[in-house]
């Protein structure tokens, strides 16, 4: 590992421990919704705002002169060609309602390829953890994907998105999709879906409409444990359409949801 990646995630654990435990710790028992943005179900906390900005204060004091992008509205250009992806709380609305699946999500990416990956989900007790090229760990343990099933054997995970219109076509997909599959799972993070591909509990993840902070950093985890992710054939994984699985049920499960129009709306 080099120095530079080593020192990447040093600082992405702290600040996903830091930030793991304050929202962990500090949330208030009448949390309620500070604003919305696509729409009305699509809320911000006081919370999501409170854990950015200390994340941001931490990267600003161990890494001035990085750039930061954030899913709050942190936006900092930086001058030494890093920038950290952050998703504060990762599952908004499963925190906002006392539920378990919810994380941190930190990457650390430079001249555009993302080289270090930290998720937290404190709630489940772990930390999800990738380096480009140095394999992908929960807490200290490496994992890796399960072998691909058969598609009809495959338990897939998805989500999905806030406009009303996307959601009806999201339900279009998955109803054609779960006559097929093992079963469908839906657990309201991206990051901890991605990480649970990697570790195994799921065999593969799709969903439409990710932003680059819910994807950066467990984009890499996945791909660590042995997974491929991209978009539509062809393409790579971005806000149209993100896919995750091992090889071989990566291509069939791609390929079917090209068929069922998953990228569009």
């Amino acid at each position: 590992m080099t120095d530079l990646k080593a020192e990447l995630l040093d600082v992405a654990l702290e600040a996903a421990a830091r930030a793991g435990v304050f929202l962990r710790d500090g949330r208030p028992a009448d949390l309620g919704v500070a604003a919305t943005k696509t729409s009305a179900v699509d809320v911000v906390t006081e919370m999501d705002i409170a854990s950015e900005k200390l994340i941001t204060d931490f990267l600003a004091e161990r890494r001035p002169d990085d750039g930061v992008l954030g899913e709050e509205g942190a936006a900092t250009e930086g001058t030494s060609g890093v920038e950290w992806v952050i998703d504060p709380i990762d599952g908004t609305v499963n925190y906002l309602y006392g539920r378990p699946e919810w994380s941190v999500s930190i990457a650390a990416r430079k001249d555009g390829e993302t080289l270090v990956g930290v998720v937290a989900a404190p709630m489940r007790g772990e930390t999800y953890r990738a380096v480009l090229g140095g394999g992908a760990f929960v807490n200290d343990e490496p994992v890796r994907v399960r072998p691909a099933p058969p598609f009809e054997q495959a338990l897939v995970g998805t989500g999905f998105g806030y406009l009303a219109q996307r959601r009806a076509h999201q339900a279009e997909v998955v109803r054609e999709l779960v006559p097929s599959v093992r079963d469908i799972r839906r657990g309201g993070s991206a990051a901890i879906d991605l990480c649970d591909v990697a570790l195994g509990r799921l065999d593969a993840y799709y969903e439409r409409g990710l932003n680059p902070w819910d994807f950066a950093a467990g984009d890499l985890i996945a791909r660590e444990a042995g997974a491929r992710t991209g978009g539509r054939p062809g393409d790579a994984l971005s806000g149209e359409l993100t896919v995750a699985a091992p090889p071989g049920l990566f291509e069939a499960l791609q390929n079917r949801l090209e068929e069922l129009g998953a990228w569009h709306d």
